[in-house]
């Protein structure tokens, strides 16, 4: 009975962790996501270079950002659970305290490292951008505070308290979004026009939006650090080994987490070079096909892949406790558990915004038919990228860190082969094909791993999995028909028409893909008594 309630105790923590942590990634990916409207807006003719700018600087940006955290807080978030789940509750608290002050050193030397390297960083081509210096050097502060705020999310989510860590992500957001569209406004309708200058400043919001968020979590900390410091009697462990252990667990975070903007960064660095080789093409016309894959259509695609993120962030300390229990039969239902979860929102997502393609981008950039091909591949891409995110969480919860790193280095290896002849094949689509072939690859070593150590029931995994599929594309077809239908009527798609068409083919289609999941009863076993109530006020059988 103990081991039936612990399955289910680890159940609804994985829904509620999952749904504070989407909740908070969602809206502000949405936040991040609307922002572009106005900005581009503003941005006028040179709107073009500018995405180019920005998604460059932010490309490395992210790099810098992960060796900054080097992996730790994901560790610490990991390594508290183990140690509340052995009861070692002063190991935990005093694991956090010897964090934070690696944490305000890492990004003390990560920000000077960029400073200083920003001439090399700027590099396109063979010469230096002079417009990436400013945009560089507006990154450099939100170095100095993001590894302490992240240390502070990775405490809270070792205890499964993801409600400080969603709200912290919003806020940052919005102080994010707020800063960047104030400035922006500033600079290209009542300043000087200099778009380089509004990027710097849009790119400085990142800043502004971690102070916030700082401010937040330390605040929502020193309301419940008392109540931390009430369970935490037992003898802590020396500094030297709790650190030797979460820089030990950190190695893989960095790798893993890095694995998504490593693909980008190979991209950034890759692609005006390969397709330069292969055609005579401009400087705008590079920046054109790489803004469109790089920032325009992966802005958009982010949203989804931010629910794998937030199932990824929630996945690993339960299971890190359930493998220190030593419960391999809990330990496989969780992981059961979290690719349903996973199929269950991704497949709509990813489907749903391919069939809605051409509106949301209209309605965020223009009428750009490429630029609609491109988001609807990338929505595809999305769901090997989601993915690899929560599976990479689910072997390091599991200590199974070496393999995870392996299996991302394959894929990665399988990416950079196929960069080059696909660049020559497919031109601004080759990266986002090379990612998801990538990608697929080590998802595909990954699974099998995790079969091998923990025999999945694959013949109910595999049929739940297809029938959310059969459900996901029956919305794409409705939401897709939606869509055609609006076109014919209105000749076209304008930033103004796109609203009622999102409107009425997102939401119809995901009325539809609710309707079918609750009459299928595809999801009362993950969500339970929630979904009967939901089934009896709709009226569905």
């Amino acid at each position: 009975m103990s081991h039936i309630a612990d399955n289910s105790q680890a159940k609804a923590a994985l829904v509620k962790g999952s749904a504070w942590m989407t909740a908070g990634s969602i809206f502000s990916r949405v936040l991040g996501a609307i922002y572009v409207i106005p900005w581009v807006m503003w941005m006028g003719v040179h709107w073009t270079a500018a995405n180019a700018l920005f998604a460059r600087g932010y490309n490395i940006y992210s790099l810098f950002l992960i060796i900054s955290t080097a992996g730790i807080p994901s560790a610490v978030s990991k390594q508290v659970a183990h140690y509340l789940a052995a009861d070692q509750y002063g190991s935990a608290k005093k694991l956090f305290h010897r964090s934070m002050i690696l944490m305000i050193g890492l990004g003390v030397v990560s920000a000077g490292a960029l400073w200083l390297l920003t001439p090399v960083l700027a590099m396109q081509n063979g010469h230096v951008d002079p417009h990436m210096i400013p945009v560089l050097h507006a990154l450099v502060w939100p170095l100095l505070l993001i590894p302490p705020m992240s240390i502070l999310r990775g405490y809270f989510q070792g205890y499964s308290q993801m409600a400080p860590s969603a709200v912290s992500q919003l806020l940052e957001q919005f102080a994010r979004v707020v800063y960047m569209l104030g400035s922006t406004y500033l600079i290209m309708r009542v300043g000087s026009g200099d778009y380089v200058q509004a990027v710097a400043h849009s790119t400085f919001g990142a800043f502004v939006g971690a102070a916030i968020a700082l401010i937040f979590l330390i605040f929502a900390y020193t309301r419940q650090h008392k109540e931390f410091d009430l369970i935490a009697t037992d003898v802590p462990a020396p500094t030297k080994t709790l650190l030797g252990e979460v820089l030990h667990q950190s190695i893989p975070f960095i790798i893993l987490d890095a694995g998504t903007v490593l693909y980008q960064f190979f991209d950034q660095y890759s692609f005006p070079e390969f397709l330069s080789y292969f055609f005579h093409v401009s400087n705008d016309e590079i920046n054109y096909l790489y803004g469109l894959f790089a920032f325009n259509t992966n802005k958009l695609v982010m949203i989804v892949v931010s629910l794998a993120s937030a199932l990824a962030v929630t996945a690993i300390p339960l299971l890190a406790g359930a493998f220190t229990k030593g419960d391999k039969h809990g330990v496989a239902t969780q992981i059961e558990n979290i690719l349903r979860l996973f199929f269950l929102v991704m497949w709509p997502s990813a489907l749903g915004m391919s069939a809605v393609a051409r509106p949301l981008y209209a309605l965020f950039y223009s009428d750009d038919r490429l630029g609609v091909h491109m988001l609807q591949f990338n929505a595809y891409v999305a769901i090997a990228m989601g993915l690899f995110t929560v599976l990479a969480a689910v072997m390091q919860g599991l200590y199974q860190n070496r393999q995870a790193i392996i299996y991302f280095l394959i894929g990665f290896a399988v990416k950079i082969i196929l960069q080059w002849p696909l660049v020559y094949w497919l031109q601004g689509f080759a990266p986002l094909v090379a990612t998801g072939i990538g990608m697929m690859v080590s998802v595909f070593l990954m699974l099998h791993a995790l079969d091998q150590r923990y025999d999945l029931d694959w013949s109910v995994l595999s049929t739940h999995i297809s029938q959310l599929l059969g459900c996901a594309l029956v919305m794409f077809v409705f939401a897709s028909a939606v869509v055609g239908v609006f076109d014919w009527w209105l000749g076209g798609v304008r930033k103004i028409t796109a609203i009622p068409v999102l409107l009425v083919g997102a939401g119809g289609g995901a009325a539809v893909y609710v309707y079918m999941v609750l009459k299928l009863r595809l999801a009362d076993d993950l969500l339970g008594g929630r979904i009967e109530g939901l089934r009896t006020k709709l009226h569905i059988k």
